[in-house]
């Protein structure tokens, strides 16, 4: 069975804090995981649908739509007041630093990007946070978009250089990747963000033992309380662990199918 952290292992230094995570989580439910590195740009979608899934991380909005057929064990709980102790994240819509914008409805005619279809943070949640904005004269706010970016690093970088005006990124990443290379996020700001919504999780394979299954989500649910929990939360910002099942990302869906009920199918 293996591990993977990709979603979040924003740097080398991330990516082993997650994976002694990981191995900690299962030793303490009586599991061994092989830590199996799955750099961008190999798609996600492949990973989530291995059948030796032990512990990976995936999106909810995936897990809702059932791309993969997977059982969700535990989200984290970011270390941040916008998430009020609940495992649940946001996106930030980011522009350049220099930008004379400081509404998001200044950005409106701009060029806009997003990642992919399967994303919450970088599609479904953008699209949800936008239609507010949209009218019957109206139903695009953007002049151009520019999509299936995949990533939220590319996003950042897009704005970075110009190639966007603005996109979403996922407020976690945003903060691992302050906190890891700050040098790459002093260059934008953040003009709005959107409602927050159930983190990703760490998920197993359908054929996973129901009861290492428990063990899994019971270990995670604990982890705050262990003595070698508090030096690897500094590092990835995070107080804790809130085991999920399949029912715990049905706002993802509900926020999808507004979307699709008012006929904005992308968001622009």
């Amino acid at each position: 069975m293996i591990a993977n952290a990709r979603m979040y292992a924003v740097t080398p230094e991330a990516e082993a804090a997650w994976a002694r995570i990981i191995g900690h989580v299962a030793e303490e439910a009586g599991a061994r995981f092989d830590y199996v590195p799955y750099p961008a740009p190999q798609p996600l979608e492949d990973l989530w649908r291995r059948p030796d899934l032990g512990c990976v991380f995936m999106c909810g909005y995936p897990i809702a739509l059932r791309i993969a057929d997977v059982i969700p064990l535990a989200s984290p709980i970011p270390d941040a007041p916008w998430a009020e102790g609940r495992a649940v994240y946001r996106s930030d819509l980011i522009v350049r630093a220099d930008s004379l914008w400081t509404r998001l409805e200044d950005s409106f005619g701009g060029r806009l990007g997003w990642t992919v279809e399967h994303s919450h943070s970088g599609f479904n949640a953008l699209r949800h946070h936008l239609m507010a904005y949209r009218t019957a004269e109206r139903p695009s706010v953007y002049a151009a978009t520019t999509g299936h970016l995949v990533t939220a690093r590319r996003i950042l970088d897009e704005v970075l250089a110009g190639g966007i005006d603005i996109g979403p990124l996922d407020g976690f990443w945003h903060m691992l990747i302050a906190r890891w290379k700050p040098e790459l996020t002093a260059g934008i700001k953040v003009l709005a963000s959107t409602g927050t919504a159930p983190m990703p999780a760490f998920v197993a394979g359908a054929g996973s033992n129901p009861d290492l299954v428990d063990r899994l989500r019971a270990a995670f649910a604990a982890a705050h309380r262990r003595d070698w929990f508090a030096p690897l939360a500094r590092d990835l910002l995070i107080t804790g662990f809130e085991p999920v099942t399949q029912d715990s990302f049905a706002q993802t869906l509900s926020w999808d199918s507004e979307a699709r009920q008012a006929g904005y199918l992308t968001p622009g």
